[in-house]
């Protein structure tokens, strides 16, 4: 089975261009977020750093650490060594997508600072977060790998 059925080349990526793709993702970590403050005990400042983290580890796994497509493509395996980030628009660098995909968690961080009152603790765990899940997305990244992490 050949993916693009519809007549596309690179199905792995291209419906991150699709319409609709930014307000459904906003209105997911909304809606990700209102379910931890629906719980009882969790307090503001906790939902908010859960939020951030847990949209940061999404990040990181799903397109950071899944390299190749999903189903057979018609570019012979070339991107089977390339993660799912450096795919988007063929690997060309700042692109909408690329844009709004790099935004999207410096807002939420800087979101997560205001909700938290810039308390320390919460600070530190969220700036890491932050810098572990934008420095893949640097240019200079593009095909590195950091200490054979997902190397092969």
């Amino acid at each position: 089975m050949i993916a693009g059925g519809h007549g596309d080349p690179h199905p792995n990526t291209s419906w991150l261009d699709s319409r609709g793709l930014w307000l459904a993702y906003v209105l997911g970590m909304v809606t990700f977020h209102i379910v931890l403050l629906a719980i009882p005990f969790v307090q503001i400042p906790y939902a908010w750093t859960i939020t951030n983290i847990s949209h940061n580890l999404a990040h990181l796994y799903f397109l950071h650490s899944i390299k190749g497509a999903p189903w057979m493509s018609i570019d012979a395996g070339e991107n089977r060594k390339y993660t799912h980030w450096e795919q988007i628009n063929y690997g060309e660098q700042f692109t909408t997508t690329r844009k709004f995909l790099t935004a999207a968690p410096i807002i939420l961080f800087l979101l997560t600072c205001l909700y938290t009152r810039n308390d320390i603790d919460h600070f530190i765990v969220n700036f890491i977060s932050l810098v572990v899940v934008l420095v893949p997305k640097l240019p200079q990244f593009h095909g590195v790998r950091l200490f054979g992490i997902n190397k092969y």
